[in-house]
């Protein structure tokens, strides 16, 4: 590996928190952080090692800080833990786009970003998994973000999940399903707005919303109608 990119890829270890000695496979950390599109190795088979990685921490940490939660506010809370959605935040909150190395085609196609950016995170958790074959150095500076999230989660009825806590009110109610419109504006300047949702039920549109990718947008959307069923009980 050129020094260069082993000296970026070490600042990106420091802003993850871990010491500045710490040994790790730079290799596996470099093919983590290599896009696809770039070609041969890259992240895909380590995403699918990171994939178990962040489920194992999340059971893990989940275990460990709430022994008195059931088995069912464990799924519902590392479902959340472990999306896409999150783990895209996580990695744009370490500035993983600096560090992803991926061809200009790439680059130029913004609607791919966040699966990009989860993907990477997984390949890099995976990577330092491999270094040690434990989770010693992905659990000191992961599990202050799960618990920050989880408390959040835990104080929400719908455990962040508002597709599947509407699905099941109008299931519940009406056995049927809620239907979503998608739709995208390229040109949209903010990435967050990129993709409109609309959810209708009945043939009454109960909620909009946007976001950087159409599930983003379809949560939102789900968040506001959500809302408004249970307003309605009220």
């Amino acid at each position: 590996m050129h020094p260069r990119r082993q000296q970026e890829l070490g600042k990106l270890m420091i802003r993850l928190g871990l010491p500045g000695d710490t040994q790790i496979d730079w290799s596996l950390l470099d093919i983590a952080l290599t896009h696809p599109t770039v070609g041969v190795p890259n992240y895909e088979q380590l995403e699918f090692i990171g994939d178990s990685v962040v489920r194992l921490a999340a059971s893990e940490f989940l275990w460990e800080t709430y022994p008195d939660k059931s088995v069912g506010d464990f799924s519902a809370v590392r479902k959340v833990l472990v999306s896409d959605r999150i783990l895209a935040q996580l990695a744009d909150s370490y500035g993983f786009d600096r560090y992803l190395t991926l061809a200009a085609s790439a680059v130029g196609d913004p609607s791919g970003r966040v699966s990009r950016l989860a993907d990477a995170f997984e390949a890099v958790l995976a990577a330092l998994y491999l270094t040690t074959n434990n989770l010693q150095l992905v659990r000191p500076w992961l599990d202050p973000h799960f618990q920050k999230l989880a408390t959040e989660i835990l104080q929400d009825p719908a455990r962040q999940n508002y597709k599947d806590a509407l699905q099941e009110w109008t299931q519940a109610h009406y056995k049927a399903l809620p239907e979503y419109r998608v739709s995208e504006d390229p040109l949209k300047l903010d990435r967050f707005k990129r993709f409109i949702a609309e959810v209708w039920f009945r043939d009454r549109q109960l909620g909009t919303g946007t976001g950087q990718s159409k599930k983003a947008a379809e949560q939102a959307a789900a968040k506001v109608a959500f809302a408004q069923v249970m307003g309605s009980r009220e």
